[in-house]
């Protein structure tokens, strides 16, 4: 990229709107990954936004927006259904190298684009993509201390096809536009909403919020005296 110093400047200048601390040498990998994603969808079309610019706003910063909320939950693994670009999932492995990342989408060619960019981005000892439907991932049940889900799925959805990859721990954070009333009141049985955060993104337009799910265990039944 031949506006890399400026994109640059404009990532270092949108994490500290956010609050934000990246080591240079996160900040310069989180610029290899969209330079990849600038060239594969060129052929690919894996996303909508094709301006560098706005890609450094509304993919990378979008995405790091939720690390104050993941620095919250619980340690251990990270799975990112729907994943299509490897947003928010491959900026958080990049930022937080201390998690191991799964990326999860069922169209191939972005599978295929994220297996390239985990091999080019050096991230293949902690970071796996695979392609297919998340409510199929039987082996992966119950490993996950967080599920990250980016414009997906109603949150109903999301907790009926992904909640099986949580802990009894774990957070599910979904990354929404509006949280609309009938979301987050229409939960399945033994769901509950620990949070909702409305995230304040430079150089974005619209309204975005986190909201963050947990299980909720079924109460025990009293006995009557």
């Amino acid at each position: 990229m031949n506006d890399r110093p400026d994109l640059a400047q404009e990532l270092d200048q949108g994490l500290a709107v956010l609050g934000l601390t990246l080591a240079p040498e996160v900040q310069s990998a989180l610029l290899d990954y969209l330079a990849l994603l600038q060239r594969w969808n060129r052929a690919y079309n894996l996303t909508a936004v094709k301006d560098p610019r706005a890609m450094v706003y509304r993919h990378l910063l979008d995405s790091l927006s939720v690390l104050p909320y993941l620095d919250e939950a619980p340690p251990g693994p990270l799975a990112d259904v729907g994943s299509g670009a490897g947003l928010p999932g491959l900026p958080l492995a990049l930022a937080r190298p201390d998690r191991n990342v799964l990326l999860v989408d069922s169209v191939g060619k972005k599978v295929r684009f994220l297996r390239q960019a985990v091999r080019e981005l050096g991230l293949g000892d902690r970071v796996r993509a695979v392609h297919g439907r998340v409510e199929a991932l039987a082996d992966e049940t119950g490993r996950y201390a967080i599920v990250t889900a980016r414009a997906f799925a109603p949150l109903g959805r999301i907790v009926q096809l992904a909640g099986h990859l949580l802990r009894a721990d774990g957070r599910i954070l979904a990354m929404k536009g509006r949280a609309e009333v009938d979301e987050l009141t229409g939960l399945p049985d033994h769901w509950r909403v620990q949070q909702v955060t409305p995230l304040n993104v430079p150089g974005t337009e619209g309204a975005r919020h986190l909201v963050v799910l947990q299980p909720s265990p079924p109460q025990p039944e009293r006995n009557e005296p």
